[in-house]
C-alpha cells in the first residue's frame, strides 16, 4: 500500500531522522512516537506528498487513495455539518450529480432511441451508486458524526457556528466518511472526549486500510496500534505490537546496553591498568600489546538519552477540614437550556476525583462551578475550613508574563522558595540547564503548559481544580504531570480525555449526564467494570447492579604441571626446565584464551549491532532469545578475562624466577 525507502529529512544542522524505511499494508495500524519536535508531522508530510524528504523514495500502490488530518483545521464553507461531510465523497457525489443530468435531459427527449440510451445510463449509475453505498451514505455520515460527538441537532447547524475542537471532529469526520485506503492522522485524539475517543478506537479497530497516526493518548495507542514506529534521539525503530508492549521492549534492551556499557567500563580501565602498569617491562611487551589490540577492537557502546524522573517537592499545603466543598441545591441555566437543577455534591479531604461523562453532559460547567469561576442561579456553594482553592484551564498559559523567563516566573508565584528548589521543579518539568533561561516568549504551547503546571503546584493550595491538563503535553510530559499530581497532597478534582492520567491519578468518579452527578468510589477501571455490569442487567432486563543457550561452563585448563622424568640433571637445571615447561603452558593456555575471547567478544558485536537494528524490535521472542545470549557471553568473557589476568600473574611470577636463576 505504501513504502518509504531510506528516507531522511533534516532542518538547517538538525537531522530529524535518516536511514527511515517503512511498509504499511491493509490492516496496518502503525503508532508513530516521538519527542515534542522529533518530526513526526514532518514525516506524515513526506507520505502524504506535502513535502520531499532530502533522499529515498516514497511510493504508493497505484489507485491508493489517501486522508490526511493535520493539526490544522480544514477550510469549511458555510454549510451545514452534515452536507459538508457528505460533500466529501467526491465519488459518489459525481454519480448523483451525473444521475440528476441524465434524468434532466430524459424529461426533454423525444426521440425513443436516446430516451432508451439515457435510461439505460441512469440504469448503470444508479448500480454504480449502489456499489458505492450510496444509498446509505446519509446514515453513514450521521454515524460517523453522531460516533466523534455531534447531536442531532448539530446536523443542520452551519459550520460558521462550531468552534475549533468542533471544527478539527468535522474534518476528521469529513475523512473518515471519504473512506480513504490509507488514513495518516496526526494528533486525532487532541480535541475528542472519552466517549468520542473509544468509538475511534472501535472504528479504526474494524478499519481496513492502513493507518499512521500520532497522539499523545497512551491508552489509545495501546487499543489500536500494531506497529510502533518510534523517532528516537540516535536511530529511528519499527516494532510489532503496542505502545506498552515497545516500552517494554525498548526498556529490556536499554537494559542490556546499560549492564553492557558499564561491563565494557570496566574491563577497559582493567585493561589500561593493566598497560600502564606493564608498558615499560620488556618480559611484559607481549601481554601489553594483546592488551592494546583488545582494546582496538573494541566498539564502544553509545547509550541512547533517556529522561530521568528527577526528585522534587511542592511546598506542603495547610491542612484543611474534612470537608473540602460542597454544592447545595445547585441549579444552573444558559437561557432555556437548563444544566443542572437541584444538584448536591461533595468532595472530601484527599478526593481526587475525574469528572466524567458524555459530550454536552455538563463536566466543564461543574467544574467551573465547583472553582468558583462561574456564577450558578440558585443554591449554594461552601468551600471547608481552611481550603485554599487554584484552578487550571488553558487560559492560565495566556497568564503568563512573555518577558519573563521560565525561572522568573516560577520565582514571582513562590517568591519564598529556594533557586536550588525551582529548579528541582523546573527539571521535574522537563527544563535543565540553559533552559530555564528562555523567556516565555519564545517557548511552544507545550512547553507553556508545563511552566503554567509547575507554577500552578507551586501555590500552597490544598483544593485544585484542572480541566483537560494534558492539553498540548507529549506522553514524556503527561508522565511528568502524573507524577506530579501523585506527590500534590491536597484534594483533587479534574477533567481530562487521557484515560491513562484518570487511571493514574483519581481514586473516584463523578459521572455527569442528565443533569445528575452520580458517585463511583474507586479507580476508574472499577467505574468500567460497574458500568459493564449495569449495561449487561440493563439488556437483560433485570433489575440488578528459539533455543537459547544458558551461561556455559567453560572447560578451564588446569595451571598446575606435571613435568616428564629426566635423568642425570642438576637441581637447578631440573628447576630452570621446569619453570621454562611451565611457562610455555601459560603462554599456549593463555593464547587459547585470548582466542575463546576474540570469538565471544565478536559475537557480543554482532549482537550489539543487531540490538541497533530496528528489525529486531519486529519479533520480541527474538528480543529475549538474544537478551538471554548477550548476558551469557558477557559471563563468559567476565570469568575468561578473570582466568586470564591470574594466569598472566602466574606467568609473571614464573619469568620473574627463571630470571633470577639465569642472573645467579
Amino acid at each position: 500500500m505504501l513504502f518509504a525507502s531510506d528516507i531522511s529529512k533534516s532542518y538547517s544542522e538538525r537531522t530529524l531522522f535518516s536511514g527511515l524505511t517503512l511498509s504499511v499494508a491493509a490492516g496496518d495500524r502503525v503508532a508513530l512516537i516521538g519527542a515534542n519536535g522529533s518530526g513526526k508531522t514532518t514525516l506524515l508530510d513526506i507520505l502524504a506528498g506535502e513535502i520531499d524528504p532530502e533522499s529515498g523514495d516514497v511510493t504508493r500502490h497505484r489507485n491508493v487513495t489517501v486522508g490526511y488530518l493535520t493539526q490544522e483545521p480544514e477550510a469549511f464553507s458555510d454549510k451545514p455539518l452534515l452536507q459538508e461531510v457528505l460533500d466529501a465523497g467526491a465519488e459518489v457525489n459525481a454519480l448523483v450529480d451525473e444521475i440528476a443530468a441524465t434524468w434532466e435531459a430524459l424529461s426533454t427527449e423525444t426521440d425513443p432511441d436516446e430516451q432508451n440510451r439515457l435510461l439505460d445510463r441512469v440504469s448503470k449509475l444508479d448500480e454504480e451508486l449502489d456499489a458505492a453505498g450510496g444509498d446509505d451514505r446519509e446514515h453513514e455520515a450521521k454515524a460517523i458524526l453522531s460516533g466523534l460527538g455531534f447531536k442531532q441537532g448539530d446536523f443542520s447547524r452551519p459550520m460558521s457556528e462550531f468552534s475549533g475542537g468542533w471544527v478539527m471532529r468535522a474534518g476528521l469526520a469529513r475523512i473518515l466518511f471519504r473512506n480513504p485506503d490509507l488514513l495518516l492522522l496526526d494528533e486525532p485524539t487532541n480535541h475528542l472526549d472519552l466517549d468520542a475517543n473509544v468509538w475511534f478506537e472501535k472504528y479504526l479497530a474494524g478499519f481496513q486500510g492502513g493507518v499512521i497516526v500520532t497522539s499523545h493518548d497512551r491508552a489509545f495507542l495501546n487499543q489500536t496500534a500494531t506497529k510502533v514506529l518510534a523517532i528516537e534521539s540516535d536511530e529511528v525503530v519499527l516494532f510489532r505490537g503496542n505502545y506498552d508492549e515497545y516500552l517494554i521492549a525498548r526498556e529490556s534492551v536499554l537494559e542490556i546496553k546499560r549492564a553492557s556499557a558499564a561491563r565494557q567500563q570496566r574491563q577497559m580501565e582493567k585493561q589500561m591498568r593493566f598497560v600502564e602498569r606493564f608498558r615499560y617491562k620488556a618480559t611484559k611487551a607481549r601481554q601489553v600489546q594483546s592488551r592494546l589490540k583488545q582494546l582496538e577492537k573494541i566498539e564502544i557502546i553509545e547509550l541512547p538519552r533517556a529522561t530521568k524522573k528527577v526528585s522534587y517537592s511542592f511546598p506542603e499545603p495547610p491542612r484543611g477540614g474534612a470537608e473540602a466543598i460542597s454544592l447545595t441545591n445547585i441549579s444552573k441555566s444558559y437561557g432555556d437550556n437548563v444544566v443542572y437543577q437541584g444538584v448536591d455534591l461533595t468532595l472530601s479531604r484527599g478526593d481526587r476525583v475525574a469528572l466524567v461523562g458524555p459530550n454536552g453532559a455538563g463536566k466543564t460547567t461543574m467544574l467551573k462551578i465547583l472553582a468558583g469561576v462561574l456564577p450558578f442561579d440558585e443554591g449554594e456553594r461552601k468551600t471547608g475550613y481552611n481550603v485554599i482553592t487554584t484552578y487550571y484551564a488553558q487560559h492560565v498559559l495566556e497568564l503568563l508574563n512573555p518577558r519573563n523567563t521560565i525561572i522568573e516566573e516560577l520565582q514571582r508565584a513562590a517568591p519564598t522558595e529556594s533557586e536550588q528548589n525551582l529548579r528541582n521543579t523546573l527539571g521535574g518539568f522537563l527544563f535543565s540547564g540553559d533552559d530555564i533561561r528562555k523567556p516565555i516568549s519564545v517557548l511552544s504551547g507545550g512547553e507553556k503548559a508545563r511552566v503554567a503546571l509547575a507554577k500552578l503546584l507551586l501555590q500552597p493550595s490544598n483544593l485544585l481544580f484542572m480541566d483537560e491538563p494534558t492539553n498540548h503535553l507529549d506522553i514524556a510530559s503527561r508522565e511528568i504531570l502524573a507524577d506530579a499530581l501523585g506527590d500534590y497532597r491536597g484534594t483533587i478534582c479534574f477533567i481530562t480525555h487521557d484515560r491513562t492520567l484518570i487511571r493514574q491519578v483519581a481514586n473516584k468518579i463523578v459521572e455527569i449526564d442528565g443533569g445528575q452527578p452520580t458517585v463511583y468510589p474507586g479507580d476508574y477501571d472499577g467505574y468500567l467494570y460497574r458500568k459493564q455490569l449495569e449495561a449487561d442487567a440493563k439488556s437483560a432486563g433485570a433489575a440488578v447492579n528459539g533455543k537459547v543457550a544458558d551461561a556455559s561452563e567453560y572447560d578451564w585448563a588446569k595451571s598446575g604441571y606435571s613435568p616428564p622424568v629426566r635423568n642425570q640433571i642438576s637441581a637447578d637445571e631440573r628447576r630452570m626446565q621446569l619453570l621454562k615447561d611451565k611457562s610455555h603452558t601459560l603462554a599456549k593456555q593463555m593464547e587459547e584464551l585470548s582466542r575463546s575471547l576474540s570469538e565471544r567478544e565478536a559475537r557480543i558485536s554482532e549482537l550489539d549491532g543487531a540490538f541497533s537494528n530496528p528489525e529486531l524490535y519486529d519479533d520480541p521472542d527474538r528480543i529475549a532469545a538474544s537478551g538471554r545470549e548477550y548476558r551469557a557471553l558477557k559471563e563468559e568473557v567476565e570469568m575468561l578475562w578473570s582466568e586470564w589476568d591470574r594466569l598472566s600473574v602466574e606467568a609473571d611470577e614464573v619469568d620473574n624466577q627463571l630470571t633470577g636463576l639465569n642472573s645467579g
